[in-house]
């Protein structure tokens, strides 16, 4: 009875959000020119293609979309509309006659199983799918916040990939450093002791920084070991996604994909920590947008003019505000 609720009040909500985001969708359509507004050029709703400031169309967006073999989503975690804004993008591919693989961060490597068993049509029910999966070990939080991705995942056929490596990998990195940990028992466990860690300058210059601003008071040891486990973390993802979409050129099915890649922000800035790493990993070359989901508001009108200044990512997609308000700037 509990589970038929659940259902009947999530389905509601979703209509409504359905609803809601369509309208939003419909903003992109009639603010795909020039702003003419001084005094808020920038809308919830919009796309905006950071090299140029400016919004991109509907249609636009949907060939775009349909050109790359990657596309990389940043949210603010448990962001409802960031959910919705995921959605969205896989059904404009789905209505286009193709099949996208999702990725989700909020799933680790060591539940990978678990997860192909519950979206191939398993019996289990919502709890044991999250105890299998290891929900609270591996992301934590409200799972009805990610829900819809996988329901939409299993009730579509799509496959989803877990994105993240193992909690036990990134905290033995985080506490030994990373050339401790190279002889771990977790590293060959799961095929990242070869693995080529990039220490890229820049990508490095962006995380100590932001380590430093957010996590305050701690010595420059305890920020390099946060700061490996970063890089561990990002190019797990990364390898993740190369072999996913290897998997995909491999195929006979020519409307196989693009891969949705759905993480946290930080792992697509600057098209730094995850974009980047799969770049090197490709020579022959790969077709990838990144695309940063941020709360708008217009009190933050000069962080969101600094964000396309600095082009965080290819484009931004301004959301409304989630429920639990703007996510907090590190200082």
């Amino acid at each position: 009875m509990m589970t038929t609720v659940f259902a009947t009040q999530a389905a509601r909500a979703n209509s409504r959000l359905l609803l809601i985001l369509g309208l939003v969708w419909l903003t992109v359509a009639c603010a795909s020119g020039t702003p003419t507004s001084s005094s808020a050029p920038f809308q919830a709703g919009q796309i905006i293609e950071t090299a140029t400031g400016q919004p991109i169309s509907p249609d636009q967006w949907a060939t775009l979309l349909l050109q790359q073999d990657i596309v990389y989503l940043g949210e603010e975690h448990h962001h409802r509309w960031h959910v919705e804004a995921a959605l969205t993008v896989l059904r404009k591919l789905k209505e286009q006659g193709r099949t996208p693989v999702l990725a989700l961060e909020m799933f680790g490597w060591d539940g990978q199983a678990a997860l192909d068993r519950y979206l191939s049509g398993s019996d289990q029910s919502r709890q044991e799918f999250l105890e299998a999966v290891r929900w609270q070990q591996s992301w934590g939080g409200a799972y009805e916040d990610y829900e819809p991705l996988v329901l939409f995942a299993k009730e579509q056929h799509l496959p989803v990939a877990a994105l993240n490596p193992p909690k036990t990998l990134v905290r033995t990195v985080a506490k030994q450093g990373l050339a401790q940990a190279q002889s771990d028992p977790v590293m060959a466990q799961w095929d990242m002791r070869d693995e080529p860690i990039v220490d890229d300058p820049v990508y490095r210059s962006h995380i100590l920084q932001q380590l430093q601003a957010c996590h305050g008071g701690g010595n420059e040891s305890l920020y390099q070991t946060m700061y490996e486990a970063s890089m561990v973390r990002d190019e797990g993802m990364a390898k993740t996604l190369v072999a996913r979409l290897n998997l995909i050129r491999q195929g006979a099915d020519p409307m196989a994909g693009p891969l949705v890649s759905y993480t946290g922000g930080g792992h697509i800035q600057y098209n730094l920590p995850v974009p980047k790493r799969v770049i090197r990993r490709l020579p022959a070359g790969v077709h990838q947008i990144s695309v940063y989901l941020t709360s708008f508001d217009i009190r933050r009108i000069d962080e969101l003019q600094d964000l396309i200044r600095e082009q965080v990512a290819d484009y931004l997609w301004l959301t409304p505000v989630s429920e639990q308000g703007l996510p907090r700037r590190c200082k």
